[in-house]
């Protein structure tokens, strides 16, 4: 007798098409992510919170509501909720004034960065790949900007199955030493995000890979939504312990739950009010016509990304539509956060309350205090939750530039590797020193690297010969020049 699946069906993001959850699926025939649907009623009958007490603490305590394949489990889930009390006594609310008598009181982090390969990653691999196995994949492939990687390499060593990592030439140190030591064919592209997602889609096919792309396949989202379910959790529990939630309010704190199948990114929110928020990097919208409620809007492409913050590098994210509709959703917003704000955010949260958070969490910090000031929080009536996607020891390139001495506008060393087939001649900054790389860097490079160090962040070219900016600072302007036997002059 077949298994009986827990996925009873898969469901299209934006046309509501189905498709059978028994066999390989990725996107819907329209191009947009597919969704998991589930008998929430039979579901409902054994996932109990007594049930829950005799369960293991990972993710797959909630099997009920997860792919119920044999699980390829590192001991995912169960992150601290911390209470960070220090940090929300230093929040200014409204014009000026502090939120209440000891700031934002009730303020938490859900620090992700306590998870295997140190990121909130570790949640979406650990279903995507125990659902892959069961489908009989051969190779995993995906592209990352960092932490989705090493998550997908470690949870393929642990499922006996070969993996293949395609990065940013960029890609934080860290993320791309972790990804060789579990085995993994790595792939360096001179490019972004985007770059390495188009060189998954064409090889994909050809190559055999079982493509684990961001919603380009079912089931990553489903191990990310664990998130808010433990949230809920957490939430139900402390009602009884110093503050209230509505039986409306409370509905909408469980949709959070149906949101964090659709996004993969930093978010942050209030679990009284159930209202969320995006910190994100500036990007460009386009609306068309429409009314209300139904007006459509979509994110361009953004030409040239940068920020420090690897995993919020996404020119074109696939699931822009499913995040403004989680905002919709939860009347949210979403407001942009800078590099230096993220640093010196990240320095705080360390100082203060002894979490190193990546970039991508110190942005939720920024966001919140943006947000207390504004009067959008509101400190006596909601509890506010902050999500630290990874930790800061994956950051080791961005924590040094954040613990300069003068990181306001001082030498910040940068150090990039070039190919001198795509070189744009010139780019601002002075060259410290210029080498031939020890390590190829990319197997598809078709020319010598060199590894370039330089006094300040600055433009460099990418495959597609656009300049790639990671932050102009200073006005000097370095022409790197070689000669015909390839050797570095670097001017001013």
């Amino acid at each position: 007798m077949a298994k009986t699946l827990n996925v009873v069906e898969l469901e299209c993001s934006a046309c509501g098409k189905k498709y059978d959850a028994s066999i390989e699926q990725h996107l819907c025939t329209c191009g947009k992510p597919l969704l998991a649907r589930y008998d929430l009623r039979r579901a409902a009958a054994t996932l109990t919170l007594d049930s829950l007490k005799s369960r293991s603490r990972t993710l797959w305590r909630y099997a009920e509501v997860l792919p119920n394949d044999p699980p390829v489990s590192l001991g995912e889930g169960m992150t601290a909720l911390v209470h960070v009390e220090r940090l929300g006594a230093s929040i200014v609310c409204g014009q000026g004034g502090r939120c209440g008598q000891g700031g934002l009181q009730r303020l938490y982090i859900k620090d992700e960065g306590l998870n295997p390969t140190g990121s909130f990653k570790a949640r979406g691999m650990t279903a995507a790949v125990s659902r892959a196995k069961q489908l009989g994949a051969k190779v995993l492939a995906a592209p990352t900007a960092g932490n989705a990687g090493g998550a997908l390499a470690a949870y393929a060593a642990a499922a006996g199955l070969p993996a293949v990592i395609v990065m940013p030439a960029d890609t934080p140190a860290a993320n791309v030493m972790e990804c060789q030591a579990f085995g993994a064919k790595v792939v360096k592209l001179n490019g972004l995000i985007s770059d390495c997602g188009k060189y998954v889609a064409e090889h994909k096919d050809r190559e055999g890979w079982y493509d684990l792309s961001t919603l380009k396949e079912p089931y990553r989202v489903e191990g990310k939504k664990s998130m808010g379910v433990r949230i809920v959790g957490a939430v139900r529990r402390k009602t009884a312990g110093g503050y209230s939630v509505s039986h409306r309010r409370r509905r909408r704190v469980d949709r959070h739950v149906q949101s964090f199948r659709r996004n993969a990114g930093v978010w942050a929110g209030s679990a009284r009010s159930g209202r969320a928020w995006w910190p994100c990097r500036p990007r460009a919208a386009r609306q068309s016509s429409g009314r209300g409620s139904h007006t459509r809007v979509r994110l361009s492409f953004f030409q040239n990304a940068a920020t420090i913050a690897s995993g919020l590098r996404v020119p074109g994210p696939l699931g822009d539509l499913l995040i403004l509709s989680m905002l919709r959703q939860t009347k949210g917003t979403a407001l942009t956060v800078t590099d230096d704000e993220m640093l010196q955010a990240g320095r705080e949260l360390a100082s203060l309350e002894g979490i190193f958070a990546a970039p991508e969490g110190a942005a939720t910090v920024i966001a919140t205090r943006k947000l207390a000031a504004s009067g959008w929080i509101k400190p006596e009536e909601e509890t506010v939750v902050l999500f630290n996607t990874g930790t800061g020891y994956k950051y080791a390139e961005a924590w040094q530039r954040a613990l300069q001495p003068d990181s306001g506008g001082g030498t910040v060393i940068t150090r990039r590797l070039y190919y001198d087939d795509a070189f744009a001649t010139e780019f601002t900054a002075r060259v410290k020193s210029c080498e031939p790389a020890l390590v190829p860097f990319s197997p598809v490079a078709k020319a010598p690297a060199w590894e370039v160090v330089l006094d300040q962040t600055a433009f460099y070219p990418t495959s597609g010969g656009q300049p790639h900016d990671l932050g102009k600072l200073g006005e000097a302007n370095v022409i790197d020049v070689r000669d015909a036997e390839g050797r570095n002059h670097p001017h001013r």
